[in-house]
Formats: C-alpha cells, sequence, structure tokens
C-alpha cells in the first residue's frame, strides 16, 4: 500500500513552498523507508522552485540532502535495518545498465533519476527531503557513520560530495599540493575543509574582502585573494596546481586560469546560467585543463562521507523549521547565509 506522506512543494514558478500532502510508493522487496530528520538547501533548489533551468515539473518538493532513520525495509534487503542512521543525496535511480553505472559512476548515467523532479519507470515523479518520510532503493541509499552529527552534516551529500569528487579524480588530494578555491558559500567552504584534510595548501579566491577574516581564522585557509584586485592576482600568478571553483554567476576565467602552475587544472562545480568566455591561448601556452565535475556516486559518496566523519568534517549551518523556508529561500538568494540551511525537518514538519 502506498504510504501518506506530508512536504512542503512549489506549485508555479513564484517558487514559493506551502504544505503538501502526496503519496510515497509502498516499500518494495529492495526499498528502504526512513523518517526524514534533517533536510539541506541546497542552491539547486532554489533554481528549481523558480524553474529557472526550464525543465520543473510542479508541484514540486525539493530537497536531496536528507538524512533521517530507517523506519522499514524490504524483504529482499540486505544493508540496512530498522533504526539504522540513513542518508540520500541527488540520485535515487539510475539505468544500472550502461559502462558509466558498472564503474560506480552512476552520476554520470545518461539516464539518472534524481532526488527530486525526476520520472521514475513507474511514471510517478521523485519528491525530495521537504517532506516527512522517503522510499528508496537501498543501492542508493548511503550508510551514516555512527556518532556523526546528522543535522550538521546533511549538506555534505551535495555540497560534499560536489567538491570531494573533482579534488579526488583530478588529483588535487595530495600533500604539499596547492588548491585553490573560487567563492566561499556553500559549496567553497566545504571545499576548503576537504583540500586542507587532504594536506594540500590552500588559497581562496573571492569577489568580498569581507570574507577574509572568516577564510583565513574560521576555515583554516592559507591564503585569501580579492579577485578584483589585479595586484593581488598577479603577486600570485602561476602559483596554483588546481582550482576549484564554485562560483553560479557570472565571472571571467582569465583571471583565473593566470592562477594556475602550467599543467594546472581549473574545475567548474559551479553552474552559471549563461555560457562563460573561455580564451584558448592561455590553455594552450601552459597545457592547463579546464574541466567540470558534477556530484559522485554511490560508491564514492558513501567514501566521502567516512572520510568526513573520520577528519570531523562538518559544514558551518543555520538551522531553520519548515515554516522558515521562503524566507531561507529569499536570504539564499541574497548570499544571506553562513553557508548552509539546514531544515529540522523532525521536529518542524507537522500535519496541518
Amino acid at each position: 500500500m502506498a504510504v501518506k506522506a506530508l512536504g512542503w512543494a512549489a506549485r508555479d514558478t513564484s517558487g514559493t513552498l506551502s504544505p503538501f500532502s502526496f503519496s510515497r510508493r509502498a516499500t518494495a522487496d529492495r526499498d528502504v523507508q526512513f523518517k526524514v530528520l534533517y533536510c539541506g538547501i541546497c542552491h539547486s533548489d532554489l533554481h528549481s522552485i523558480k524553474n529557472e533551468w526550464g525543465n520543473t515539473q510542479y508541484p514540486i518538493v525539493p530537497g536531496h540532502e536528507v538524512v533521517g532513520v530507517v523506519t522499514q525495509v524490504g524483504s529482499n534487503v540486505t544493508k540496512f535495518k530498522p533504526g539504522d542512521k540513513v542518508g540520500v543525496g541527488c540520485m535515487v535511480n539510475s539505468c544500472r545498465k550502461c559502462d558509466q553505472c558498472a564503474n560506480d559512476l552512476e552520476n554520470y548515467c545518461p539516464k539518472p533519476i534524481f532526488t527530486y523532479n525526476s520520472v521514475l519507470p513507474d511514471g510517478t515523479l521523485t519528491y525530495g527531503g521537504y517532506s516527512d518520510i522517503m522510499v528508496a532503493d537501498e543501492d542508493f541509499i548511503i550508510r551514516w557513520p555512527e556518532n556523526f552529527p546528522q543535522d550538521l552534516g546533511a549538506p555534505l551529500l551535495c555540497a560534499g560530495i560536489t567538491t570531494y569528487s573533482p579534488l579526488r579524480h583530478f588529483g588535487l588530494d595530495k600533500p604539499g599540493l596547492h588548491v585553490g578555491v573560487v567563492g566561499l558559500g556553500g559549496l567553497g567552504h566545504v571545499a576548503v575543509k576537504f583540500a586542507k584534510a587532504f594536506g594540500t595548501k590552500v588559497t581562496v579566491i573571492s569577489t568580498s574582502v569581507g570574507k577574509k577574516k572568516e577564510a583565513l581564522e574560521s576555515l583554516g585557509a592559507d591564503a585569501f585573494l580579492v579577485s578584483r584586485e589585479p595586484k593581488e592576482l598577479e603577486a600570485a600568478a602561476g602559483s596554483l596546481d588546481g582550482i576549484i571553483d564554485t562560483v553560479s554567476a557570472m565571472h571571467p576565467l582569465p583571471p583565473l586560469l593566470a592562477l594556475l602552475k602550467p599543467h594546472g587544472k581549473l574545475i567548474v562545480v559551479g553552474a552559471p546560467e549563461k555560457p562563460l568566455e573561455l580564451p584558448v591561448f592561455p590553455l594552450i601556452s601552459a597545457r592547463r585543463t579546464v574541466a567540470g565535475s558534477m556530484i559522485g556516486g554511490i560508491k564514492e559518496t558513501q567514501e566521502m562521507i567516512d572520510f568526513a566523519a573520520k577528519h570531523n568534517i562538518l559544514p558551518d549551518v543555520e538551522m531553520i523549521s519548515m515554516d522558515y523556508v521562503n524566507t531561507a529561500m529569499e536570504r539564499l538568494l541574497k548570499a544571506d547565509v553562513k553557508y548552509r540551511f539546514v531544515i529540522d525537518v523532525g521536529k518542524s514538519l507537522k500535519s496541518e
């Protein structure tokens, strides 16, 4: 039997969220049902509820940084039992047949099924973590480490893997390397923490001089560059092995490329709405690379959470109640949060 669920949904491009009753599927043989305790707010939630990417299907229940406790498991589930702490990130299924899926890279599957605003094989829409319960296939559930806080850790399921994966894949996880992080927001502050845990030297690059103290003192960055100050950038030219660019607004790439050593890598994880201009000469003159990266597969997401627990890497969050979520979205639009909102779903989502 389908399960009654309560969430908060947007119903049109205003993006205004309000209570929404719906059904989750019955827990099938390989499914895990869990009570949602916390859900992080990601910038992509904001894009999606306002249909800024042009693919939103309303009503939409956002949320893909979801953590909770297992309440029920299907008869063939082997990895989880009731009472286990778990999480769900950006995906709840994939085709399972392609080369990407075979190599634990479900995030690059041509037919991914995302945690919300995607269509399941039975034709129903996926609804995200701004809701009281979730049901997902056990292969897409993350085991939450014991004694690792679920409330503070929830954003790692998107912001964490989005920055951990490129640091690992592009070899920027070795002690002694010098890594730049562009933008000190939800993604950027987590990138700094992971890069430091890997033993690298970290330079934060930001338009805002007001973030310097925070970057150096609270987050442990080694250096700070104001991207609007040509002299600062000039002094640091050719000093970085790699850069993780987390900025989703329009911004120039040439000043960043100039900071890279020969053979350096600029990895873009932010998603500006319009194309960025890419001059070729700085690439060919020093064999530099510009690449992209999107979240990570389930195996790597589990590896990331375990690494974060071992090194006590937690995002800086502001806890909110579900009825504050529209205000939180307005503040997120103005970058008025340090650095991630997390909804206390378990305590604040009540039936109307």
